[in-house]
């Protein structure tokens, strides 16, 4: 059962940041273990269980990041990440073109919420058809998040804009990425077990937008793309 981070976790994730190599973190890896991954994967495993309990239909599966970084893709990084994130969501080809719940801890912030940051170009051009359609349901998603108050719309927009189906809709129409995301300091509810909860009661909030990205690639292949 998820207890909460403590302080040593947050510390941890700060000077792995500015010790990013393989020396350092072999010498403080039981640290890693006990301070970060170990209630990281408690938190998951909990939320997966509320989460399967309370949506069954939906056929979430828990995947945890690994701290190490791709040796392919390091670019001039350090061989370690400063966070760690895992999501729940179906399972998948390519993990990125599929919504997916989500939280990270970082060394100043955590963060959660649900999103798709791969959305291949059909895809998207199947969401301006849709509000093309019948803008309706989704400016209903729109505003129970904007009603909500606790997630942003997030994600790179296109510098040409597709169309302009006025200012609520306009970041749905007008994406590159549909993700919804609420970050926070490292502080108060966070060292405690009700971060579970927070988090559980965010990404319950979610569902319907969920659902309807899930949905979309089941629509007929739109005129226009």
């Amino acid at each position: 059962m998820f207890q909460g981070y403590t302080q040593g976790a947050v510390d941890f994730l700060w000077n792995l940041k500015f010790n990013n190599e393989r020396p350092w973190f072999q010498a403080h890896k039981e640290e890693f273990l006990a301070l970060v991954d170990r209630p990281t994967r408690e938190l998951a495993e909990q939320l997966r269980d509320e989460m399967t309990q309370a949506f069954p239909k939906l056929g979430l599966e828990l995947k945890v990041s690994r701290i190490y970084r791709d040796a392919r893709r390091l670019f001039g990084r350090g061989p370690y990440k400063d966070h760690l994130w895992f999501s729940l969501r179906r399972p998948g080809e390519r993990d990125s073109a599929i919504p997916c719940f989500w939280f990270e801890i970082a060394p100043d912030h955590y963060g959660y919420g649900m999103g798709c940051w791969d959305m291949p170009p059909s895809l998207l051009a199947r969401l301006r058809a849709r509000i093309d359609r019948d803008p309706g349901p989704v400016e209903k998603l729109a505003r129970s998040v904007r009603r909500r108050g606790e997630f942003q719309m997030d994600g790179q927009t296109y510098k040409r804009p597709k169309g302009d189906p006025g200012p609520l809709l306009w970041p749905w129409y007008n994406s590159r990425q549909i993700s919804f995301a609420c970050e926070c300091n490292c502080e108060g509810i966070f060292f405690t077990p009700e971060l579970a909860g927070q988090v559980l009661e965010g990404w319950k909030s979610l569902v319907p937008q969920y659902k309807f990205l899930c949905s979309l690639p089941g629509d007929p292949e739109p005129d226009h793309m």
